[in-house]
């Protein structure tokens, strides 16, 4: 679909005298005195300059080189500037007195030099030095060598290191770069033995089905042509030889004359190998290219009726050809033809005596996309212009004729209409020599070659623009401009209609060397068009209607390419020179734009958005511009529309970008799989065209063939559109053929959508479509999670998982339908059984309430209507809904359509029919089991023991004891039966607390006294209030028993108010209160009963053990501070210093890295660092062990994928062993709890150390206030090395080294779980903890 488009025309021409160029350039002028013809060419590709020959003649022996240069800066930078390099003079080598002739002529960047060679034998090499370059210095000429007796063609290698070589005795040499022989080889008839090629009839005629009478015809072997060519030479043959190298050098393919036998190619490896021979061919010419890529061979077949360019394989069978298209104007051109394809495959230039046409393929069909004219032949001598392609630019040419040379270059480009809306009618011209095939992509998807419509033209077209508004088209070719009109029938394209031409009249000389290169649309019905006359120029004419109009001329100079702009833009040409500037070219004057590119961009496009005026460019190597802005370096084609940029990747990805400003313009990354702004395409696949109208892009693959897509991006985007206008209809087509989630309706306006309710109805009206849209709806907000816009970038912001839930959305959605709804009922009467179903939960019962009074208007319409709602639910569900509506009519009705044998329903419901209203409303409720309402019948049938039968069954004590709040007898019963309940259930609090609102206080005590330590005040006083009275000895034993759980539950005090006041025993109370460290109180209850004799056998007892437990306690934390701290910091080192030996265990290589030891070092090719998920290499998640050879691999030795290993792996982390990767984790939780079990001690010990100086024990408590002061600073300095406070740049990292954690949201399964887990806890930032100062006696010598 890509036409060629020239954006650099230059030229060079023998110059008049008197001409101004003449008095601009006089070097230039007396450079080219000579009036020779040009007689080769080729590029310097380093500096993108030509270098040519002019002759030798028969007048004049001399060979002159010159540099053709291009000077962007020159007051006419379209004029190559020249400078001769050296010159000689050749010897005759000729008997009859003709001149030699230049058979190969190279330049070697890297040596700066050119080497010629002969046809007379002779090889010259000219050499240049930088200095020359830039003096215009003469160069080195040297005659390396001669061969003998004459050379027939040469080639060089692509890779310049090997030089092949036709002699004129028919032989081949392989020559090195130092002109070296490798190879010598003959051409002679025993070669085309190898040519036995048997064809087994693919894609022919003969092979295919033919029908049923082809039987009866003569059966012969498909694979046998009918006719068999033998060779025979055309009457044009001028017994000339090729040479073409294949892309890669491998081979190289020798086109030679066989006398007396045929033309044939060989092919040859680069050992001079002959490889094979091509078949026979009647009519093959010399000419001879083979395509870069390496699949074809091309040449000539001249026919009687016509000439078709031939293609062969490597080994020598032929592969499909296509047909030459004559000039009409000059059918004498074709006499002598040149083959050449550019570098990348792309074009195939045929060269004729005074023309070149250029010729692209796709989808199996050659277009004829440039005619170039070079000179006019001048007579029967006339040579054919001398061609070139640049070896790095696919598309930059060269074309040497006898007076000019011209260096075109030129881009693959589609012709496009305009992408913005309404506009958008897809329109793509392709251009195939005087045929324009025109497809509208909105009207029909036509794939290529074919197209929905093809116009003819007078000469082959050079350029196609289309209207600003897309109602017209204008073809340029080398006479004029035709103007087509672009009408459409509704959404439709019709045929372009043809309505006037408008002619350059124009000599055919001036046809030569006026060249028109492009086409663009300044307004409406006015085209501009870029020629080259003496300077480029810009000439414009108005198709108006008037045959008369003439074409007004504007100066353009430095212009290089011209665009039509958006309709959006005023009117004018944008126009580009070779330094990115940009002016607007309008009525002749030129109005400078405000902003241009870093550099020249082939590519362009400009449009104005929001007031901003946007211009996008694509440079040769993939970079994208906006204004200055560069926005991507991998693009490979772009389209603009009224809202996105879409451009498509050298990663298959396509992507949107919301036009905006310049500098806030956004691309997106590539996450095709959660943004919606890119997508996957296929591999190579480039913009044809964007229909925003139809929410679709075009694309084309490599081989030729469309896809049409529907992205993401442009979808929503239009659905978005069309809710903001309250085109609900058109929204709601689109969620529906695209598949998008139709709660966007909703989502984008809500409340819009609620205040157009009845307009939404109206719109749809389908009521199919409107059942549709209410069974989607939902309580998540899509335009927050799925269908977020992208626009305002929210995308990038993290989304509030409660924002994405609009609670009661569904419902007010349902309800504001059913109240637009309700007016219209039997119209509607789908419509709104569905909103109530729809609901969330679903309103089955209001649904079912429709139907019910349906049916005492209507029976048909509620069979309907049952039908439908039969269809929404589950029709059990129905059943059991209709039932629970004691509605026996409207439960038949619903049975009657579920799968239901009516041997199942019908007695029941009989059954039904026959019981009085509240047996009959307990019964269904009891069925459905609605215990509650069956309850409350059951209370209305008054019998109370089946009632406490049903309570006791279904537990129904709750919702009884509120039934049966204001009636004691009954209340009492059931909170009897509630209890007996709660002491089965094991809750003795509250069966207790339910015995004793009762005053059963017996069974009241015994749930008190089994609910334990927690309600001993409460079991004491309901023991003490039974009736009869509870004896002493029972009562002693509840408080015994109440008294040793206490003592178990570490309640001290609770315990010692038990033994004093219910067991009086002084002495176990001051036992319990010295255990719990409550010496004040114990030295209290000694004065207060008088026992002095207390102080020695209880008090300081209970001051000596606890100060021996508080010793060894405080001992035991000193020595795990100690240990643990240490170790803690010594893990940390060793995973900063060496992290792969500290998370995989031993070295897999042999020795750990670690110290710089004689062990050697890990290989060059291993990271550190997980790169991926998954790996064969060593992971950061491999199993540690600490034993040799424990690392595993991807699928062998040790996987943990399974959770037999994961629960394995959890266990060693909580066991935190010491070797494992798991240690530092549980030491660092030790010393937590360490540390928070210490100050949870430190009022103990300063009630121990204020009880042992009031019993005269100072040195003790000298002692253990020293010890805990120790342990306190302990403490301190260890919170400080285990949890040292986070340094600027750290960030929230804990835990040693460079650990890696793996890609953002990844967390492996099984056992590589629970380590990853273990590494997250250490990386996360944790909170240490409090540790405060000990407070210390003054008597003891201490401070506050």
């Amino acid at each position: 679909m890509r036409n060629l488009r020239n954006i650099g025309h230059s030229v060079w021409r023998h110059p008049d005298p008197d001409s101004p160029t003449s008095a601009e350039f006089p070097a230039e002028a007396a450079a080219s005195a000579s009036t020779s013809p040009f007689t080769a060419s080729c590029w310097d590709v380093s500096r993108d300059e030509v270098i040519v020959a002019r002759g030798p003649t028969a007048e004049d022996p001399r060979i002159e080189l010159l540099r053709l240069a291009k000077h962007t800066h020159a007051a006419l930078p379209c004029h190559l500037q020249t400078r001769s390099i050296a010159s000689w003079d050749a010897l005759c080598p000729n008997e009859d007195g003709s001149p030699d002739v230049i058979r190969s002529m190279h330049y070697f960047a890297d040596t700066l030099t050119t080497c010629v060679i002969m046809a007379g034998g002779d090889i010259v090499t000219v050499t240049e030095d930088e200095e020359n370059i830039a003096t215009h210095g003469e160069a080195h000429i040297e005659i390396v060598g001669t061969l003998s007796p004459s050379i027939a063609a040469a080639r060089w290698a692509p890779d310049e290191e090997l030089l092949v070589l036709a002699t004129g005795d028919a032989k081949v040499m392989f020559m090195s770069r130092t002109f070296d022989v490798i190879a010598e080889v003959g051409l002679s008839e025993d070669d085309l033995k190898l040519s036995k090629h048997v064809s087994v009839g693919w894609g022919k005629k003969e092979t295919q089905f033919q029908g049923k009478g082809a039987k009866a015809k003569a059966l012969r072997d498909p694979t046998i042509p009918e006719k068999v060519d033998e060779g025979e030479l055309s009457a044009f043959d001028d017994k000339r030889c090729t040479i073409s190298w294949r892309g890669d050098g491998a081979y190289v393919a020798v086109n030679f004359l066989q006398e007396g036998v045929r033309r044939v190619v060989r092919v040859y490896n680069r050992d001079g190998e002959l490889e094979s021979v091509t078949e026979p061919v009647n009519g093959l010419e010399g000419a001879l290219s083979w395509r870069p890529e390496g699949n074809l061979m091309a040449g000539i077949q001249r026919l009687s009726d016509r000439i078709d360019v031939v293609f062969f394989e490597r080994n020598g069978l032929r592969h499909g050809q296509f047909t030459l298209r004559t000039p009409e104007d000059a059918p004498d051109v074709t006499q002598d033809l040149t083959l050449e394809w550019n570098s990348d495959s792309t074009v195939l230039a045929v060269i004729m005596k005074d023309r070149m046409q250029l010729w692209t393929t796709g989808n199996y069909h050659w277009y004829l996309k440039q005619e170039v004219l070079c000179s006019q032949v001048s007579g029967k001598h006339h040579k054919s212009p001398k061609f070139t392609w640049h070896a790095e630019k696919p598309l930059l040419l060269a074309a040497a004729s006898a007076e000019k040379v011209i260096v075109n270059e030129y881009i693959l480009t589609v012709a496009r209409g305009p992408t913005g809306a309404p506009h958008d009618n897809g329109a793509v011209a392709v251009i195939d020599g005087r045929t324009i095939r025109f497809t509208p992509f909105r009207t029909a998807n036509v794939p290529p070659p074919m197209a929905m419509s093809e116009l003819e033209v007078e000469f082959p077209a050079i350029d196609v623009a289309f209207g600003r508004d897309g109602s017209s088209m204008a073809v340029l070719h080398r006479a004029g401009v035709s103007f087509f009109a672009l009408e459409t029938k509704g959404n439709r394209l019709s045929v372009p209609r043809y309505v006037s031409a408008a002619t350059f009249h124009r000599s055919k000389a001036q046809a030569y060397e006026e060249p028109v290169l492009e086409i663009a649309f300044s307004g409406n019905n006015e085209v501009q068009v870029l020629q080259m006359n003496s300077e480029i120029e810009l000439i414009r004419h108005e198709f108006d209607g008037n045959e008369s109009s003439q074409w007004l001329k504007t100066d353009a100079r430095s212009i290089s390419t011209i665009t039509t702009p958006s309709v959006a833009m005023p009117e004018g040409v944008i126009a580009q020179d070779w330094r990115g500037r940009l002016v607007r070219i309008h009525a002749g004057e030129h109005i400078p734009l405000p902003t241009e590119f870093p550099s020249f961009m082939p590519w362009t496009s400009f449009t104005k958005h929001e007031g901003n005026f946007l211009a996008f460019g694509l440079s040769r190597n993939g970079h994208l511009y906006a204004n200055s802005v560069q926005l991507a370096k991998n693009c490979t084609s772009f389209v603009v529309t009224t809202k996105h940029l879409i451009f498509t990747t050298s990663n298959h990805l396509i992507k949107f970008v919301h036009l905006c400003g310049e500098d806030d313009l956004e691309i997106p990354s590539d996450d095709p799989e959660n943004d919606e702004r890119c997508r996957s395409i296929e591999r190579g696949g480039r913009l044809v065209t964007a229909m925003p109208t139809k929410s679709s892009v075009v694309l084309q693959m490599p081989r030729g063939n469309l896809e049409t897509i529907y992205p993401r991006a442009m979808v929503l985007s239009g659905i978005r559109e069309q809710v903001e206008e309250k085109r609900y209809d058109a929204a709601f087509a689109i969620c529906r053929t695209q598949r998008v989630d139709m709660n966007l309706l909703f989502d984008h306006r809500p409340e819009q959508f609620l205040e157009n309710v009845g307009l939404f109805l109206e719109q749809v009206k389908d009521p199919a479509n409107i059942d549709l849209f209410l069974s989607t709806l939902k309580e998540e907000d899509v335009a927050q999670t799925m269908y977020r816009d992208t626009k305002s970038g929210a995308s990038q912001q993290p989304v509030d998982p409660r924002a994405t839930v609009k609670a009661g959305k569904v419902n007010k959605i349902c309800d504001a339908v059913l109240q637009h709804l309700k007016t219209q009922k039997n119209a509607n009467l789908q419509n709104i059984i569905t909103a109530h179903v729809c609901k969330n939960p679903p309103a089955l019962d209001d649904g079912l309430q429709v139907v019910a009074e349906l049916m005492q208007e209507d029976e048909a319409l509620a069979e309907r209507a049952v039908e439908h709602i039969c269809f929404l639910v589950d029709v059990n569900r129905l059943y059991d809904h209709a039932l629970g509506l004691y509605n026996l009519d409207l439960t038949l009705l619903v049975a009657q359509q579920s799968q239901r044998d009516p041997r199942e329903y019908l007695p029941f419901i009989q059954e039904l029919h026959r019981m009085p209203e509240l047996r009959r409303q307990y019964t269904i409720d009891d069925k459905l089991e609605h215990h509650e309402k069956a309850l409350t019948h059951l209370k209305a049938l008054g019998d109370f023991d089946e009632i406490k039968s049903y309570i006791v069954k279904h537990k129904l004590y709750q919702f009884a004891l509120a039934l049966y709040r204001h009636e004691e007898q009954p209340h009492r019963v059931i909170t009897d039966l509630f209890a007996a309940y709660l002491k089965s259930q094991s809750q003795f609090k509250e069966a207790g607390l339910a015995y004793e609102s009762l005053n059963n206080y017996h069974d009241a005590t015994d749930c008190y006294l089994k609910a334990g330590a927690s309600c001993w005040r409460e079991c004491l006083y309901v023991a003490q209030q039974q009736d009869p009275p509870i004896s002493p000895q029972k009562l002693e034993e509840v408080a015994t028993d109440l008294a040793e759980a206490l003592r178990e539950a570490k309640d001290h005090a609770s315990a010692a108010t038990i033994h004093l006041e219910y067991l009086h025993s002084v002495e176990t109370a001051i036992s319990s209160l010295c255990k719990g460290y409550l010496f004040a109180d114990a030295l209290r209850l000694v004065a207060l009963h008088k026992r002095p004799d207390l102080l020695e056998a209880g008090i300081d007892v209970g001051l000596a053990d606890a100060f021996s437990n508080s010793t060894e306690f405080l001992a035991d934390c000193k020595a795990q501070l100690k240990a643990q701290v240490p170790r803690i910091a010594e893990l940390r080192r060793k995973a900063k210093e060496d992290p792969l030996a500290f998370y995989e265990g031993e070295n897999p290589f042999g020795n750990r890295t670690a110290g710089g030891g004689a062990g050697m070092d890990i290989p060059d090719d291993v990271s550190i660092a997980a790169s991926s998920m998954v790996s064969t290499s060593a992971s950061m998640f491999t199993r540690y062990t600490g034993k040799a050879g424990s690392v595993g691999t991807v699928g062998s030795n040790i996987s943990r994928a399974t959770s037999k290993n994961r629960r394995r792996e959890e266990k060693k982390r909580a066991r935190g062993r010491k070797g494992t990767v798991y240690e530092e984790e549980y030491l660092v939780n030790s010393v937590r709890r360490l540390v928070e079990r210490v100050e949870s001690t430190k009022p103990e010990v300063e009630r121990l150390v204020f009880g042992l100086v009031r019993r005269d024990m100072s040195e003790r408590a000298r002692t253990i206030e020293d010890l805990m002061s120790q342990v306190v600073e302990g403490c301190k300095s260890a919170v400080e090395e285990v949890w040292p406070p986070a340094q600027d740049g750290e960030g929230d990292e804990q835990g040693g080294g460079d650990q890696d954690a793996g890609p953002a949201g990844y967390r492996p399964g099984g056992g590589d779980g629970v380590l990853f887990d273990s590494l997250e806890a250490m990386r996360a930032r944790q909170t240490p903890p409090v540790v405060g100062d000990m407070g210390r006696l003054a008597l003891l010598g201490g401070r506050k």
